[in-house]
């Protein structure tokens, strides 16, 4: 704290000296939080805390880096009303000037209790919209403030959550006692707080996953926008239970003492996935688990989401484990993170029938297409940059991602590890992989929720510890890459390449979900329903002809665009000389641009390479099916 803002504190509380007063968490009674819901349909909650303090200074800080998000992304700018309330009376407070989620109070002297309160706006922001007219997604940090000095494993909340009348719930939090529409959570640590999401709405389902002779209970708890966006199929059920079984097979461990499955299905929410250690914050369409589009989308999602619990909660870089919501976070080993998460989510997915093979190999296409070469940010900016830079960064607003490149961590780190996987594989002529890896770095006794850091080091003694390699190496060459073309050697080492062809994957759509499908492997242009560039390959024909990022097709071929009239388009063109005319909106300018292509459309496959072991697809194969 500069000279310059103690003298300013001075002033502002006219206090002689200044001293920091912390609660005493760790010895004292915990800080009691109430949470009221009820006008969660309002899209407002409203936050009640109070809690002892000694006379002086006070420090709180509204949560600033979340784990899982990586950056500071806490809707900070989402609170409204906040007061602050010593022993009943309103004591003034100031916003600290270096960091707008800090706040100082002074308690004067005697001062003996704390009431702080405040409403939570769910208006989007970082986290998405939260809540609708029939559920709410009640994630605590957005709900309180924590104070100064202490880490958050050393500072406990005694919660009680206030619901619409008939709403259910579901979490992973330990509940002490309920009485119609209000429920009282156990105390617990303000780290394990955070990382206890609640699920809540008129239509709520929980469906239990506990696969036979597993000891730790699973369910999945859905809320949704309707009752019928609940009728989770037999198959899904049986995928997801299957999942559970393959982890435990992969990992050999667990380490939580439940786990939950949270799935908000509506389409008035954000949809993302967010990890916990005994849970996950899923979101997905209304009817993400009852149309088969959908069915595909969320069994990936929750897969992803639960490998997080190994990977990300109980293993976790020791530069993302802070000790508390304030403390910055360095984000270098993203690739591990998110993208071994990645590459094991889409393998468990498959493992478990959620998805067919077929779907995990055009994953695999798709990805590494969307990597390949026409993505020239590959030509300048590494796969290390891509984690190092995502805490300042935002990606994908705009367009251009294929010239700034995203958060290809993910994606490409799918790839990465898949390369893993085969050099284990090979490197030890079979006699070990990338299982034995998952259970020496991820095993040990299940002591419920723990935290077990590692650094780039102990990853590489690991993989050593199963196959003796240069690893580090491996990485540092692949992770410092600016070559045009993705790291294609697990899918040619599995015994397939990348091809295209005019067969649409399974599945593809040219609506809202897909864009015009069939342009971006073609002409280069990424396209919204509407005809939005979304993205325009540098270097593509589409370039070329002068359509960029944020400018609008309007007409193909002198008719108002849809995504069907330009799939046609594409078609046609293969069999005449002309070349295909897009009329584009640029702001309030309109320009026709022709592009002399006739490749018609062109969709990423794998295709087989004769000869080689089809090691890719015994690697999707359920463990009791692997050779």
């Amino acid at each position: 704290m500069t000279f310059v803002r103690i003298r300013f504190l001075i002033l502002l509380f006219g206090v002689v000296f200044l001293r920091t007063a912390v609660l005493p968490a760790q010895t004292g009674p915990a800080i009691a939080l109430t949470v009221d819901a009820t006008q969660a349909p309002e899209k407002i909650l409203h936050t009640r805390m109070v809690m002892p303090v000694q006379p002086g200074l006070l420090t709180f800080y509204y949560p600033k880096w979340i784990p899982g998000m990586h950056d500071p992304a806490g809707p900070i700018g989402s609170v409204a009303g906040l007061k602050f309330m010593v022993d009943g009376k309103e004591a003034p407070w100031r916003r600290d000037l270096g960091d707008v989620f800090t706040f100082h109070v002074q308690a004067p002297q005697g001062a003996q209790s704390l009431e702080i309160d405040f409403d939570y706006i769910d208006s989007g922001g970082a986290f998405g919209g939260s809540a609708t007219d029939k559920l709410v997604v009640v994630s605590w940090n957005q709900n309180l403030l924590y104070p100064a000095g202490l880490p958050a494993a050393k500072i406990t909340y005694h919660a009680t959550l206030r619901l619409p009348e008939g709403w259910k719930f579901g979490t992973a939090l330990p509940q002490e006692s309920s009485k119609a529409s209000e429920v009282t959570f156990a105390p617990v640590a303000l780290d394990r707080l955070v990382d206890s999401p609640v699920v809540a709405g008129e239509y709520y389902r929980a469906v239990d996953l506990t696969p036979p002779g597993e000891a730790i209970h699973h369910e999945i708890d859905m809320v949704a926008d309707s009752a019928e966006a609940l009728e989770i199929s037999a198959d899904v059920q049986k995928g997801l239970t299957n999942l559970v079984a393959e982890t435990g097979k992969l990992f050999g461990t667990r380490h939580y003492h439940n786990y939950h499955f949270l799935l908000t299905l509506s389409n008035h929410v954000a949809h993302f996935g967010l990890e916990h250690h005994e849970s996950n914050d899923s979101r997905a369409e209304e009817r993400g688990v009852v149309s088969p589009q959908g069915r595909r989308g969320v069994g990936g999602l929750l897969s992803h989401e639960f490998v997080h619990s190994w990977n990300g909660k109980f293993r976790r870089p020791a530069d993302l484990s802070t000790p508390d919501f304030e403390t910055p976070m360095r984000d270098d080993l993203l690739w591990v993170y998110e993208g071994f998460t990645d590459f094991l989510g889409n393998l468990l997915a498959t493992r478990s029938g959620l998805w067919t093979p077929e779907q995990y190999r055009e994953n695999l296409a798709s990805t590494a297409a969307g990597l390949g070469p026409g993505r020239p940010g590959r030509t300048w900016r590494p796969l290390q940059d891509t984690a190092d830079a995502v805490a300042g960064l935002t990606f994908g607003r705009g367009g251009w991602i294929n010239w700034r490149r995203g958060t290809d961590y993910y994606e490409e780190g799918d790839l990465l590890w898949l390369d893993v996987a085969t050099l284990l594989h090979d490197q030890s002529h079979g006699q070990k992989s990338i299982e034995d890896f998952c259970r020496l770095f991820y095993g040990g006794p299940n002591s419920g929720p723990e935290l077990k850091t590692y650094t780039f080091q102990d990853l590489v003694s690991a993989l050593n510890q199963v196959v003796p390699y240069d690893w580090a190496g491996f990485f540092h060459s692949r992770l410092t890459s600016t070559s045009p073309v993705p790291p294609m050697g697990g899918i040619e080492a599995g015994g397939w390449k990348l091809d295209y062809s005019e067969k649409p994957p399974e599945g593809a759509a040219r609506g809202p979900a897909g864009g015009a499908m069939g342009a971006e492997y073609s002409l280069g242009l990424s396209l919204g329903n509407d005809g939005t560039v979304r993205d325009s390959m540098v270097g593509s024909v589409a370039y070329q002809a002068g359509i960029t990022s944020g400018m609008r097709v309007v007409a193909v071929n002198d008719r108002a665009f849809t995504p069907d009239l330009l799939h046609e388009a594409l078609t046609a063109a293969r069999n005449n000389s002309q070349p295909i005319r897009l009329l584009v909106l640029n702001d309030d300018y309109y320009k026709t641009c022709a592009i002399d292509y006739h490749g018609g459309e062109r969709y990423p496959h794998l295709v087989r390479q004769e000869g080689k072991p089809d090691l890719l697809d015994d690697l999707a194969k359920p463990l009791a099916e692997r050779k």
